[in-house]
């Protein structure tokens, strides 16, 4: 039988849109609401389709970290002080809510666990939000 499973977390970041021509094209920062949405097989033994602490140590990755565009001329001089995680894009509420997805999917798959992202909202306010599927 599969089961639905749903978690939420909070965590700080900065980041800037390279390519976009307004304020968000300054370094700012968020808290993120990233909400994750996950379906599986409950194990045997546990009954548990993956546990809560695993979404949210994947999750808190990013916490309190600077996201840029790998492209950003910003990163060298940045990672000189502090680390920088870079995406392979302008890092959107969109792009982190894939980026996210795809973390998630590549821990369940280092451990065994079978259980998928069916949704993921990636909060960047408390008005605005992307949501995959």
């Amino acid at each position: 039988m599969k089961t639905g499973i749903y978690k939420e977390v909070q965590i700080d970041t900065s980041h800037r849109l390279l390519h976009y021509h307004g304020k968000c094209a300054n370094l700012h920062g968020h808290r993120w609401k990233i909400e994750v949405w996950m379906e599986g097989e409950p194990a045997p033994d546990t009954q548990i389709v993956i546990d809560y602490s695993l979404i949210k140590k994947v999750v808190e990755k990013y916490d309190h970290q600077i996201i840029l565009n790998e492209e950003d001329p910003m990163v060298p001089r940045i990672a000189e002080f502090h680390p920088v995680i870079t995406t392979p894009g302008d890092p959107t509420s969109e792009l982190i809510a894939v980026l996210i997805r795809d973390d998630i999917h590549n821990t369940c798959h280092e451990m065994g666990i079978t259980a998928k992202v069916t949704k993921i909202r990636v909060w960047e306010s408390p008005t605005s939000c992307a949501e995959i599927t």
